[in-house]
């Protein structure tokens, strides 16, 4: 099954950002998405247990490590919301926090 991955403006940008070669493996990981949806497993996605349905895509390139939050949004639809180049161990909470607010846009 084929599912359909939309981004944000605000993750584009961020996205376009980056070297080459981290859009690169961001892309090949979305794509990813696109093809296993729910079911893509770790080291790819991850559920994040303190947000309420809110995903993570975990991208690795070299020592830097990419995380951006995503939602099942309608039927075979997921939205990538934001991200963020993760410098310590722990999550940030106020990008996960972020991920919540345009969550709720989407469900409005």
């Amino acid at each position: 099954m084929n599912f359909q991955v939309e981004l944000t403006s605000e993750v584009s940008d961020f996205i376009l950002a980056l070297p080459v070669k981290f859009q690169a493996k961001i892309q090949r990981t979305i794509n990813l998405l696109c093809e296993f949806g729910y079911s893509l497993p770790e080291p790819h996605s991850k559920k994040i247990k303190s947000a309420h349905k809110i995903y993570e895509l975990r991208i690795k390139l070299g020592s830097d490590i990419c995380r951006l939050f995503y939602f099942h949004w309608k039927g075979t639809i997921y939205v990538i919301t934001s991200g963020y180049i993760k410098k310590t161990d722990k999550l940030d909470k106020r990008e996960i926090e972020k991920a919540e607010k345009i969550k709720l846009l989407f469900e409005d």
